[in-house]
């Protein structure tokens, strides 16, 4: 047969003829024939040793699980006869059925070892090279080809050398024009701009390339329901890297107009969770101008959008969480839980972004979001929403630590060795995430915390008390390297310690150890390491506690004055920090001086060495502030009070 092949043309580069496929599916050939074929010289063997190729590999299950051989065939097929065939498919001066015969060909066989080679040869120039020419010729070829060109781009920008190599092809245009029918180009972008942006040094063109195909993407999808492009973008920009997204982007308004658009016509369940989590990401990528678009609306409106969306959201939020329970090591779990995330996160955006309202009102009626009756009922519908993820928490918490309320800590869940393994114990707790590291629990929290803290409801606040144990074993194991449930819980804590029931569920579990014990801890680092972040929550601490010190009618409490101790022994640093480093510290002062101006005098008189200590430390931080510094007048305080206690 080999002989009957060779008499074909001899030139690489005369015209190219598909064979007849089903004369070739008829032969049988050894795969060292096909081999020969495919290293022949002319084009008519290597044609037809693809053919032949391609059927034995969806024959032969045993040729196909046979990397070393799967890996031999790849190297004895010239990439650029794959090219040449795809380039005269896709050309207009071709016979329309060679065309077809050839694109469909070159593009089964570069698929089918898509999947099958190592992953290794996948990351290799002889395949991602092929991508431009793949998405060149998606537009020419049929509906199938298309399919599996999508499918072969996809599994090979999963690699960061398939990805790289996708961003370098100029002309993304033809997978662009797809996408609406065709979510797999869209899911190509995606993995391609989020392998890339740990790849790429210079950002810039990255940067580019994201939003002019967004652009366009949002130009595609106009006229259609444009779910899918919401579920891709939300889907990207949760995982993207922020620094890598490009700055005030135009397609963040039609993409809320979208949105906007999907709401208000009967959406379906893929619908509903496709808006939330996109409109989610946006407010977390671009939270200024994504909160003006969705909760600012038309005064000609009859029912104000941002009512419209909060109460649609809170609604399928309180038919959700009764039922979220028993769905905990349900496979349907952690889709149900990312929409039930998003919609807290837009809440929590919504809230803060009410109240800036309402201070904005004092001076410009017109900056309100909505007219006071609207304000009413959505007031009524966070609250109710807020009581049932008291709820929620309660219950949610209860079964991931024993599954009884009130159950001590000692007699928490542990691991048993029992005849089929180590198990729980007690606890009805998810068996693949932990409650520390549910997304779910953190989202509800930070609404919680932030209405809680804004809006005086009195009734709201004493149920929330009944979660200080959670809070504070959150706040104890929470870490940077894990789910921080730290500053949400301190926001919370405002509005809960505002009420009497608040207060005794703080001291009954030792909420002032877990808080001082967080404070010392950013103190001594602030002697070495300037970190903002953890500086502004010591100030949140402070804040927290200096009431309760400052309330307490029968003065500081014993226990409370390990932090006097502990503060003494600070080696407060010689150099200047950052402002908010410097608040911090001064805050610390400031809460050890209220301790020691509430002890009784025989407690005063067994501190006069630390009494000394901080008036050293205050001293060492004053040389630091000028006369006009914000932080003077705080530490003169410290100063003369503590003095006077010599």
């Amino acid at each position: 047969m080999s002989e009957e092949v060779s008499s074909g043309s001899a030139d690489p580069h005369a015209p190219l003829q598909a064979p007849d496929p089903t004369q070739a599916t008829q032969q049988t050939a050894s795969l060292d024939q096909i081999q020969s074929m495919l290293t022949a010289k002319d084009d008519t063997s290597r044609l037809v040793g693809l053919a032949l190729l391609k059927t034995l590999l969806d024959n032969s299950e045993e040729l196909r699980n046979d990397a070393g051989t799967v890996v031999s065939i790849w190297e004895s097929i010239s990439p650029k006869f794959l090219d040449r065939l795809v380039k005269t498919g896709s050309s207009t001066q071709s016979a329309q059925k060679d065309a077809k015969n050839m694109v469909d060909l070159a593009v089964s066989v570069i698929h089918v070892f898509a999947l099958l080679l190592p992953d290794q040869s996948k990351r290799d120039k002889r395949l991602v090279g092929r991508l431009p020419l793949l998405v060149s010729s998606l537009l020419q070829s049929s509906e199938e080809t298309s399919k599996l060109i999508v499918q072969t781009i996809l599994t090979l920008v999963a690699f960061p050398e398939g990805a790289k190599s996708f961003l370098e092809v100029e002309d993304v245009s033809p997978l662009v024009e797809i996408a609406p029918s065709n979510s797999s180009a869209l899911e190509v972008f995606a993995f391609s701009w989020i392998n890339c942006m740990s790849l790429v040094q210079d950002r810039t063109a990255l940067k580019t390339k994201i939003d002019g195909t967004v652009q366009a993407l949002v130009s595609t999808f106009k006229g259609t329901d444009a779910v899918t492009f919401l579920e891709f973008l939300g889907k990207f920009l949760r995982n993207a890297d922020p620094k890598a997204l490009p700055s005030s982007p135009k397609w963040v308004k039609p993409t809320v107009d979208f949105i906007k658009k999907l709401l208000t016509s009967r959406p379906t369940p893929q619908a509903r969770n496709a808006y939330t989590i996109a409109a989610a990401s946006l407010l977390e990528v671009y939270p200024a101008e994504t909160s003006r678009l969705l909760f600012t609306s038309d005064v000609k409106e009859d029912k104000p959008f941002s009512y419209l969306f909060i109460t649609l959201l809170l609604t399928d939020t309180r038919a959700t969480l009764p039922r979220l329970l028993e769905l905990l090591n349900d496979s349907a779990y952690p889709a149900i839980a990312q929409r039930l995330g998003s919609s807290f996160d837009i809440t929590t955006r919504f809230i803060g972004y009410l109240v800036r309202s309402l201070d904005d009102e004092m001076s410009s009626p017109a900056n309100m979001i909505m007219s006071a009756d609207f304000l009413l009922k959505i007031r009524r519908v966070v609250a109710e929403t807020m009581s049932l993820t008291i709820e929620f928490l309660r219950d949610r918490w209860d079964a991931s630590v024993a599954g009884t309320f009130g159950l001590h800590p000692d007699a928490r869940i542990k691991e048993t060795d029992t005849s089929m393994g180590k198990m729980l114990t007690i606890s009805w707790e998810s068996k693949k995430d932990n409650i520390h590291e549910d997304p779910l629990i953190l989202a509800a929290i930070r609404a919680l915390s932030l209405w809680l803290r804004e809006d005086d409801n009195d009734l709201l606040r004493k149920e929330a008390a009944g979660l200080m144990d959670m809070l504070i074993d959150l706040y104890k194991a929470s870490s940077p390297t894990r789910l921080d449930f730290r500053a949400p819980i301190l926001v919370g804590l405002e509005g809960i310690l505002v009420e009497k029931a608040g207060l005794e569920e703080f001291t009954t579990h030792n909420g002032w150890g877990a808080l001082t014990q967080d404070l010392l801890a950013i103190l001594q680092r602030t002697s070495t390491v300037s970190d903002e972040n953890e500086a502004a929550r010591a100030i949140e601490i402070v804040r927290i506690l200096l009431p309760i010190v400052e309330s307490e009618e029968a003065g500081s409490r014993e226990e409370w004055m390990d932090l006097v101790t502990s503060v003494a022994a600070w080696d407060a640093p010689e150099v200047g920090q950052p402002l908010v480093v410097q608040e911090a510290q001064v805050a610390v002062l400031q809460l050890t001086t209220a301790l020691l101006v509430g002890a009784p005098e025989g407690m005063k008189r067994r501190y006069i060495h630390s009494t000394s200590a901080i008036l050293g430390i205050a001293a060492r931080l004053e040389k630091h502030v000028g006369a006009d510094h914000t932080l003077r007048e705080s530490l003169v305080d410290v100063l003369q009070t503590l003095g006077s206690f010599r």
